[in-house]
């Protein structure tokens, strides 16, 4: 597993944790506007995600000649109604699925871990490759989530 850093996969969760703590939930579920994601609305995507990645390294593993399904993040977040439910429930959702996917990845091979699917661009993509950028994706939305905390903190106060 000499490409795969499982330590950094797992340790996303520690950085979402500490990205959002000592909000409180009207600043998690605090909006910019309707169409722009709130903190909480991030985190929830990032489980989604995690699902995501989850059935797309399983499918290729299984050896399945499908395309890696893509989605629609938007309509998924909206259509669970993310900011109806709590913060801690989410992280508590991302950490188990991070460890569960990282039992699994530490018992693979490097020939395992080279094993490609084609994505819904057509493009062939590895197991090592979808975790690297999942890692990557994280890091992104942990910037977002600064941002968004930022922008509450200044409209909230003015409130």
């Amino acid at each position: 597993m000499s490409e795969v850093d499982l330590d950094a996969f797992l340790d996303t969760h520690g950085q979402l944790a500490e990205a959002v703590a000592g909000l409180n939930e009207e600043q998690a579920k605090w909006k910019p506007a309707p169409q722009i994601w709130s903190v909480q609305e991030v985190a929830s995507h990032l489980v989604d995600h995690s699902f995501v990645i989850s059935f797309r390294i399983r499918d290729i593993l299984a050896g399945t000649a499908a395309r890696l399904p893509a989605f629609d993040q938007d309509a998924w977040v909206s259509g669970q109604r993310s900011n109806e439910g709590r913060l801690s429930d989410i992280l508590d959702a991302f950490h188990a699925i991070l460890e569960y996917n990282a039992l699994l990845i530490g018992r693979l091979s490097e020939e395992e871990l080279e094993k490609t699917g084609v994505n819904f661009k057509g493009e062939s993509v590895s197991i090592k490759a979808i975790i690297r950028g999942f890692i990557r994706h994280v890091q992104g939305h942990l910037g977002q989530i600064e941002r968004i905390r930022q922008a509450a903190a200044l409209a909230l106060e003015k409130a």
